[in-house]
């Protein structure tokens, strides 16, 4: 595979608006940018590029002081907007004495970063998640940091068939009924969706952990990618009971958020909940818990990925019939990129 450019003109997650508190600041490198994401003690939140505009020094590893951030070399203070506000004994700021300020948007829990042009940020464009406003679900939240190129990450998310392989003692089942199932991939206006449906088949082990399923399910993985994010509903009702028609409430829902943002060419930000309509106590915990040993099983075959692509960069990486989604996505991706070149 291949590594193009950074898609700009999008709303990327830059991370969880519950782990910047009121003072707090937070370094970050996003599409090969240090920025620091701040909160005022007003409680705004900000994004800058983390590099004083005196002397070069790190932003973030200066304090928050009311609604700016100061640098701990000399002092200097600057707003959310990227201005400098102050210049220890010195009262004329120079109108240059100012850092690049990204638009930053707190949205259903959640902090969205625009890093291209400024004045093409629409927070109409944030995509929308309301699971994480519905009181019908319980949800939990965290992140990864990912040895391997955002794109590899794309492909393991729209591709599930490896489930039974990488995840056997968690969400995975019986492989051969995973490679029989149809993949369906549909091109969307701004994304892909592909569906697998698998009836009359065996629950896999987090299933009959959280919802006490005894026999045969009907279990359908839902998957839709929106640049960069991907949204998986996956889950299992008894079957002929409805799952396939669009009758769920009964059986067990899996609501799974995946936030993409590209650290570099070979790093990744994975910033990921997991929601379930099993409120019994305990499920919750047990359902995120699960998840996010499976995740981790995913991070450790990224870096394997990255690292062979790093010491083969010469060879191709091939198609079968599951990648209908990853590929899918690709072309999209591709078409954003042609689009954003050429302005």
């Amino acid at each position: 595979m291949t590594t193009k450019p950074f898609l700009r003109n999008i709303w990327y997650v830059a991370g969880w608006a519950a782990d910047l508190a009121p003072g707090a600041r937070v370094a970050r490198t996003f599409l090969n940018r240090p920025v620091v994401l701040w909160r005022s003690e007003a409680g705004k939140v900000f994004a800058l590029d983390d590099r004083c505009a005196h002397r070069a020094m790190a932003l973030s590893s200066g304090p928050v002081v009311g609604e700016a951030i100061r640098c701990p070399y000399h002092g200097m203070e600057f707003g959310g907007d990227g201005r400098c506000t102050r210049i220890p004994a010195q009262d004329k700021i120079p109108d240059i004495a100012r850092v690049r300020a990204y638009p930053l948007v707190e949205r259903q829990g959640l902090l969205w970063i625009w890093m291209g042009d400024a004045e093409r940020a629409d927070p109409g464009l944030i995509p929308d998640y309301p699971v994480h406003d519905d009181p019908k679900l319980a949800w939990r939240s965290s992140y990864f940091h990912v040895d391997g190129n955002w794109q590899l990450l794309v492909d393991n998310l729209m591709d599930l068939s490896h489930l039974p392989y990488i995840h056997a003692h968690t969400i995975g089942g019986d492989p051969e009924l995973h490679f029989r199932t149809k993949t369906q991939s549909e091109k969307l206006p701004n994304g892909v969706r592909v569906m697998r449906h698998m009836p009359d088949s065996d629950p896999p082990p987090t299933y009959v952990a959280a919802a006490g399923f005894t026999g045969k399910v009907d279990r359908w993985q839902e998957i839709e990618f929106e640049p960069v994010m991907i949204r998986i509903h996956t889950g299992a009702c008894d079957p002929g009971t409805g799952a396939y028609d669009g009758r769920r409430e009964h059986g067990f829902s899996m609501f799974g958020f995946h936030g993409i943002t590209p650290e570099t060419e070979t790093t990744t930000h994975y910033f990921w909940s997991m929601a379930t309509n099993i409120l019994t106590d305990g499920i919750p915990d047990e359902v995120f818990e699960q998840t996010a040993r499976t995740f981790a099983e995913d991070m450790e075959v990224l870096k394997l990925q990255q690292a062979r692509m790093l010491a083969m960069p010469d060879l191709p990486m091939i198609d079968i019939a599951s990648d209908a989604g990853g590929r899918h996505t690709r072309q999209f991706i591709a078409r954003c990129l042609k689009r954003e070149q050429e302005g």
